[in-house]
């Protein structure tokens, strides 16, 4: 029987329980090289769809550098509202430069030359920099022309699990996080009804979940057909 929680149960962000998969494979390599202090690579750049696993490895790379009791470097995404002094001041002192979501950066003089100069600071002095966006380095708007020829001097790779099989593991593992147990059936519709676009199938299995939690039923097929009809076609 389904046991039912109260609170969503969330897994660390680590190397280890990153769902691997042809379209991401690449990305976990060359995530896993700049956070190993005897790699001589310490410039990536990750991109593809929202849900796709580039804050997962962003994060695991920053909990891997915080070695012998030190803290993880911080995490920061571009989704914040932020001014360039707070992006400097964040990451003073910092062991690596991990910055998210660069898609979203605004259109802000300051903020381009804090980040610019950020990433000159940390490139300088051999400390690792991840940065991750939708696109990729050429096509991601508000970026300083010459840190993106910078990009493409470093590890770019493309993060994406669009394909049935990648998006099914996806599924079970946020049902393994949460401790729900989900029925072939249930995954089934979900792919069926949803867009191919991670992040929404997220969503809405999500949605599924808080009526789980709200109604005390088990994730079930005819649950997952009412949450369908209660948020409405390709809503999440």
């Amino acid at each position: 029987m389904q046991q039912i929680f109260e609170f969503p149960i969330a897994s660390s962000c680590t190397f280890d329980n990153f769902i691997v998969c042809d379209g991401n494979a690449a990305a976990l390599r060359f995530a896993r090289r700049i956070s190993d202090a005897a790699e001589s690579e310490r410039l990536l750049y990750l991109h593809g769809p929202s849900g796709s696993g580039k804050t997962h490895l962003l994060k695991a790379i920053a909990l891997a550098m915080a070695t012998d009791g030190s803290s993880p470097p911080p995490y920061f995404s571009c989704r914040e509202s932020f001014s360039a002094e707070t992006l400097i001041s964040l990451f003073d002192g910092a062991s690596a430069l991990v910055v998210d979501d660069l898609q979203l950066m605004p259109d802000d003089t300051d903020i381009r030359a804090a980040l610019w100069q950020l990433f000159n600071d940390f490139h300088e002095t051999g400390r690792p920099v991840a940065l991750a966006g939708q696109p990729p380095p050429r096509e991601l708007p508000y970026l300083d022309d010459h840190l993106v020829s910078r990009l493409l001097w470093g590890l770019v790779a493309r993060v994406d699990a669009s394909d049935d099989s990648s998006r099914r593991m996806i599924l079970k593992k946020i049902a393994d996080d949460r401790q729900v147990r989900v029925s072939d059936d249930v995954v089934d519709y979900i792919l069926a009804t949803t867009s191919r676009e991670v992040g929404e199938l997220i969503s809405f299995f999500e949605s599924i979940y808080r009526f789980s939690l709200t109604d005390k039923r088990r994730i079930t097929l005819p649950l997952a057909r009412e949450t369908r009809e209660r948020i409405g076609p390709g809503a999440t």
